[in-house]
């Protein structure tokens, strides 16, 4: 790894050891590691009499020049050994190129972090070169959706809690990738648990989420994979009286995910559960379970089937050959399709 490029575990340890870098610029697309270092800068490197005279918050979209920037990291601290100067919104500053010129010397006493999110520096740029040898320069990228139950699981046992692994899917099926959304439903379930209970359960989740444990996505695949027609049938009945939490473009979104995966394993190598998940960078071996009931459920050809009906229904749900079908009748008849 290049010097001073490094992973959001690395610079939080260096952070804890209180080995500090003179410039942080914290980017990408993932904001919550972004917020994560820059609150930590903010909230533990000065005591609380320090930050009054030492701690500048400074936003991008108020900066009319980055000299405003340079500035203010150039002035020495106030009976500190340090001054921390936080920008966050850094992507809204025009002439950000011109910090090199500060980059290339910056002042030891100053922890300057540029919060840069929803995009990266340019790293043809020597803005980009300098920070990366003078300072440390971060990229927060989307986490890949085969991590989220062990980012889940690990967040849980770091506040005293476990989750079951169907919460999980149900979390992430709900939630997606963004973590920052995700950590405060994780959040809102850990303060809801009942007195001595420390096991997220399906049941909370339903509870306190507000997604059902029995008809969501999930089940409504497994229904499919099991070619349990009147499980699949109520499951659809359920999103009609719900529709607003079970909008069709997400279930035929996820079903088409599944399909396509399914479709990859005919031609995986070893069509065990560990050679299924290796193949599709499935989140665990007890994911591949599915795609192995499927395989015995549906030939190569039906799936190809499957697949175009999918696309056929996301066409008609966008109005494309359809002037009367509703949603849900669209839904119906897809379910038809896929298991006759």
């Amino acid at each position: 790894m290049a010097k001073n490029i490094l992973t959001y575990e690395e610079i939080m340890k260096g952070l804890k050891a209180k080995n500090y870098a003179p410039i942080y610029y914290l980017m990408g697309e993932e904001s919550y590691y972004i917020d994560q270092i820059s609150n930590y800068i903010t909230d533990n490197i000065l005591t609380d009499s320090e930050k009054e005279f030492n701690l500048t918050v400074m936003y991008g979209t108020d900066i009319t020049q980055v000299a405003d920037v340079i500035n203010a990291a150039k002035r020495y601290p106030m009976m500190s050994e340090y001054q921390v100067v936080v920008v966050r919104e850094a992507q809204g500053i025009k002439d950000i190129e011109n910090l090199v010129y500060y980059v290339q010397r910056p002042l030891k006493s100053t922890i300057l972090v540029l919060c840069h999110k929803h995009g990266t520096l340019d790293r043809r740029k020597k803005l980009t070169a300098e920070i990366a040898k003078n300072g440390i320069l971060f990229e927060s990228k989307p986490i890949r959706e085969n991590m989220l139950p062990s980012f889940i699981s690990t967040y849980m046992r770091g506040k005293g809690a476990t989750i079951d692994e169907k919460a999980t899917i149900m979390m992430i099926e709900f939630v997606g990738s963004d973590l920052s959304r995700l950590i405060g439903e994780l959040e809102k379930l850990i303060i809801t648990l009942p007195e001595g209970q420390k096991r997220v359960t399906p049941e909370l989740v339903e509870k306190n989420i507000g997604i059902s444990k029995d008809f969501n996505n999930f089940e409504l695949k497994n229904a499919l994979i099991n070619r349990n027609v009147l499980k699949a049938n109520e499951i659809i009945k359920y999103f009609e009286k719900n529709q607003k939490a079970n909008p069709i473009q997400m279930t035929l979104g996820f079903l088409f995910s599944f399909f396509s995966n399914l479709m990859l394993t005919y031609y995986a190598p070893q069509k065990s559960q560990q050679g299924i998940t290796d193949m599709l960078d499935l989140r665990s071996t007890w994911a591949a379970k599915d795609y192995i009931t499927a395989m015995n459920k549906y030939s190569g050809k039906k799936t190809m089937e499957i697949i175009g009906a999918i696309r056929y229904a996301d066409a008609k749900s966008k109005g494309i050959e359809n002037s009367s079908q509703s949603s849900f009748d669209i839904l119906r008849e897809l379910v038809y399709k896929i298991m006759h």
